[in-house]
């Protein structure tokens, strides 16, 4: 199904500031963590035909520094990073911006989030770019699609319906695991990490991570498939089982769940 977004951007060239606008569907909160939180900001900034921010490190208090690390789709790395000069959660970000494909030169953005009756509007100003025109616009352009990645990133899955949700519980060679693992381990829990940190950007595992259990650590995980067999066939493919070095999954249907926004 095609929907036509409602994110507006526009450049004033004289001025040397941008001007961008979206509407969307989450609480100014959910939005403010998106545009702030290190394990979100990863899951919807860019995507494989354009750029992807791989990873994203703030210091979310006043004179904090951020910064943001990703790839080109050529393979050639990028960053951006500067300070926050206001933090009003969930209303107002303010922060420099310097990125390294623009020399560095130092310009302001600043985020606005006003609570509406579908979520929240959000109002996007970058200025800075006096002199620079085609600067600008090139810009104005990349914020239309950084707003409409955020504004898919919250939109509603037409596929989810007819969807099912499956809980992973990733059981250890052994109880004293991780303690006692051994190289080879550590390197293939480094191949399981990124496995799962790709099914996460792709919105099929909802959440994972180790549970610090008394009688010993284990994984789990959430995942959103078309059926148990696909549940089946995510836990086979993961690389600590495919290690066979001892792991072993428990896969169990979820008969309800419910996400929220």
């Amino acid at each position: 199904m095609n929907t036509r977004s409602a994110v507006q951007s526009v450049a004033d060239v004289v001025a040397g500031l941008i001007l961008a606008t979206a509407d969307i569907s989450a609480s100014p909160e959910r939005v403010f963590r998106a545009l702030t939180a290190s394990d979100e900001v990863v899951r919807w900034w860019g995507s494989d035909d354009v750029y992807r921010t791989t990873a994203w490190v703030a210091d979310l208090r006043v004179n904090g520094h951020w910064r943001a690390d990703g790839r080109q789709t050529d393979g050639t790395a990028f960053s951006v990073e500067g300070e926050f000069l206001a933090i009003d959660a969930p209303r107002k970000i303010a922060q420099t911006w310097k990125a390294d494909w623009d020399e560095g030169k130092p310009t302001t953005l600043t985020y606005r989030l006003e609570a509406t009756e579908g979520g929240t509007r959000v109002t996007l100003r970058h200025e800075g770019f006096q002199g620079r025109a085609d600067s600008c616009r090139s810009y104005a352009e990349g914020w239309r699609l950084v707003l409409q990645w955020l504004e898919r990133h919250f939109a509603p899955e037409p596929a989810v319906a007819s969807s099912r949700f499956f809980l992973f519980r990733l059981n250890p060679p052994r109880p004293a695991f991780p303690k006692d693992a051994t190289a080879q381990e550590l390197a293939v829990m480094q191949e399981h990490f990124a496995h799962w940190t790709k099914l996460s950007q792709a919105g099929t595992a909802i959440v994972y991570g180790p549970v610090d259990d008394p009688k010993g650590t284990w994984g789990v995980a959430i995942v959103r498939v078309a059926d148990e067999g696909a549940a089946r066939a995510l836990a086979a493919g993961d690389p600590a089982i495919r290690s066979g070095l001892g792991f072993r999954y428990d896969v169990s249907a979820m008969p309800q769940a419910l996400l929220g926004a």
